[in-house]
């Protein structure tokens, strides 16, 4: 069996690594997109703009919801159908040693896939999206790692003897039904079988041998994951050893850590592209055997030389369509991800984001170039900032009224003109070291943000003594196209009622001390900035039913970082970006990798 194996994975290698990269990418910049555009879009036409626990039941029993789910999962099956029965194809195709092209494979694939859309194959949904996956490696891209089932429902199973023994019971049957159905996709694919015949022949094929079978394919996945983190620990542990050695040598630093990931990214993607064929490389092995000792008849896809020409002339077309559909989709997806249009507004799906309070206020004067440089370079994904009117209608950035702090100058702003404020020194008073920092006019930090894709809290301290305050601001963010990247805040609610006056598509968010009572009624707020102290799992739920979001200022301790990530607030505001994002990754990444990482710190110092 192991020799059917080898030979099926090498006789048509080409095609199947190629296969396997072209569907992979496209899955990426075309398929992803695809299914989120659509996902959101259902949500919004259910009238669901944040989905929660509360909300979920609500949004999926929509009459709506349901027909677009429904065409959804039908799209997803047949996409994933194409994957497994093109694989299986070409597998089959090396099994008889002839050769084939991605091209022959894919047309044959195609063809099976339509049947998904009978009657009759109406269980393929639950085979390919609810149990195939588990015969895949376990890596998952960024987006679908930060996927987790809620605490409170693991504990709430765990600390009920029933409810335990009922969930393991689920996960058996599950695992059972799926060594049952093991070659289901073979019989179609192969033999032309629909869901029922092909269900039926698979449990006769896998009678007695299901714990065999198991153990061989779980065999290959463990294998394949020990590989995956040996890389990976290996590019860890080499990347810190040299910018341990070399950091200060910037340009040699730089090009070494790129060339290694570069290494890694390769093995990466050779896993990758690896990990499903060799899985059902010892299926389709499997299958054969059983088939054989059970002395069944094995039926093999033949392609007549006139089904390859016809093949051929159908798909002539097809690289001319898909080729501008994956570049066009790959330049919109990156670019939406870049500006995180993907980061779906689901509780325990979406991932937090963290702003720079005044920049990067731990390390720099607050509220200068410096510090949002800083905030840059540290992996922020929001900048907030203070805004407030000069004496010549000027908006510059600066938190204080008064100018005494920061400067030394026991001004306040509306007395200055923005010639004055220029001279001023706003860095002195952090350390000698950024004497001479300037206060910057909030033009130049929106330019500085637009050239380096990052986001801004805008927030507005009005004195009292503005002229036309809130105009100013909104006609600076219009002129540079900048509203789909700024929130404008303040902790006077008629400044967020004047912004919206002069553009309603502009997001709001209202600053408060204190959150008390229905502060969803509060309309000219689109989202919500509270002290950390008064969040509460409540009121978090109560701002995303209403599809809004909860900011939270300002967190700085590790156990407050931590408590927000429990009560899935949407994005925190903190003068320590580096702890709050190692600690946001920390609650992502694996426990084994984490400590690796402190054990090759410790190696390396």
């Amino acid at each position: 069996m192991k020799e059917n194996i080898k030979n099926m994975l090498g006789y048509n290698l080409k095609t199947l690594l190629g296969f396997e990269a072209i569907y992979k990418l496209s899955t990426t910049i075309v398929f992803v997109p695809l299914f989120l555009a659509i996902f959101q879009m259902i949500t919004r036409i259910s009238g669901h703009s944040y989905l929660t626990f509360e909300n979920v039941f609500s949004f999926l029993l929509n009459p709506l919801t349901i027909i677009f789910l429904f065409m959804l999962i039908i799209l997803l099956t047949f996409y994933a159908l194409i994957d497994i029965s093109t694989i299986i194809i070409i597998l089959d195709s090396s099994y008889q040693k002839k050769k084939i092209t991605i091209r022959e494979a894919f047309g044959i694939s195609l063809k099976k896939a339509k049947q998904v859309f009978q009657k009759k194959n109406i269980l393929f949904p639950f085979l390919v999206l609810f149990l195939i996956p588990f015969l895949n490696m376990g890596i998952s891209s960024s987006f679908i790692s930060t996927i987790s089932i809620p605490e409170f429902i693991l504990d709430y199973i765990s600390h009920n003897s029933l409810l335990s023994i009922l969930y393991f019971i689920i996960i058996i049957l599950l695992a059972g039904t799926l060594f049952r159905w093991l070659y289901v996709l073979h019989y179609f694919v192969l033999e032309d079988c629909n869901f029922k015949e092909a269900s039926r022949r698979s449990t006769h094929l896998s009678h007695k041998n299901k714990i065999k079978d198991f153990a061989s394919i779980i065999g290959v996945q463990l294998v394949m994951t020990i590989f995956y983190f040996l890389f990976v620990m290996l590019g860890i542990f080499i990347i810190m050893v040299l910018y341990k050695l070399f950091g200060g040598m910037n340009l040699f630093s730089d090009l070494s850590i790129t060339i290694i990931w570069l290494l890694i990214a390769i093995s990466f993607l050779g896993i990758t592209l690896l990990s499903t064929p060799i899985s059902y490389a010892i299926i389709t092995a499997l299958y054969y055997y059983r088939k054989k000792k059970l002395k069944e008849k094995i039926v093999h896809i033949t392609v007549s030389n006139k089904e390859k020409k016809l093949v051929r002339k159908r798909l002539t077309f097809l690289p001319y369509i898909v080729c501008p559909l994956v570049l066009i989709s790959g330049t919109i997806f990156t670019y939406n991800v870049a500006n995180g249009k993907y980061n779906l507004k689901i509780e325990y799906v979406r991932t937090m984001e963290v702003t720079a309070h005044r920049g990067a206020s731990l390390n720099y004067p607050e509220n200068t170039m410096s510090a949002f440089r800083g905030a840059k370079e540290l992996g922020a994904d929001w900048i907030e900032l203070d805004v407030q009117q000069t004496k010549d209608r000027k908006l510059i950035v600066l938190h204080d009224t008064n100018l005494k702090r920061t400067t030394g100058v026991d001004k306040n702003t509306w007395e200055l003109t923005l010639e004055e404020v220029e001279k001023l020194d706003a860095g002195s008073f952090f350390s000698p070291e950024f004497a001479g920092e300037k206060i910057p006019l909030l033009e130049d930090v929106i330019v500085f943000a637009k050239e380096n894709n990052m986001k801004l809290n805008i927030e507005l301290k009005p004195t009292g003594k503005e002229i036309e305050f809130e105009k100013d601001v909104v006609d600076l963010v219009r002129k540079y196209d900048f509203v789909d990247n700024c929130v404008i805040t303040s902790q006077v609610y008629e400044v967020l009622e004047n912004v919206k006056k002069y553009n309603r598509e502009i997001q709001t968010v209202y600053v408060m001390s204190l959150a008390y009572g229905d502060i969803t009624k509060l309309t000219a707020a689109d989202s919500f900035s509270i002290e950390a102290s008064s969040a509460t799992k409540k009121l978090v739920n109560k701002v995303h039913n209403e599809g809004k979001e909860l900011y939270v200022w300002t967190v700085n301790t590790k156990e407050n970082i931590q408590k927000m990530i429990d009560l899935n607030v949407d994005n925190i505001i903190t003068d320590n970006i580096t702890l709050a994002k190692d600690t946001i990754y920390s609650s992502k990444t694996s426990d084994v990798i984490q400590e690796y990482i402190k054990w090759v710190n410790k190696v390396v110092k």
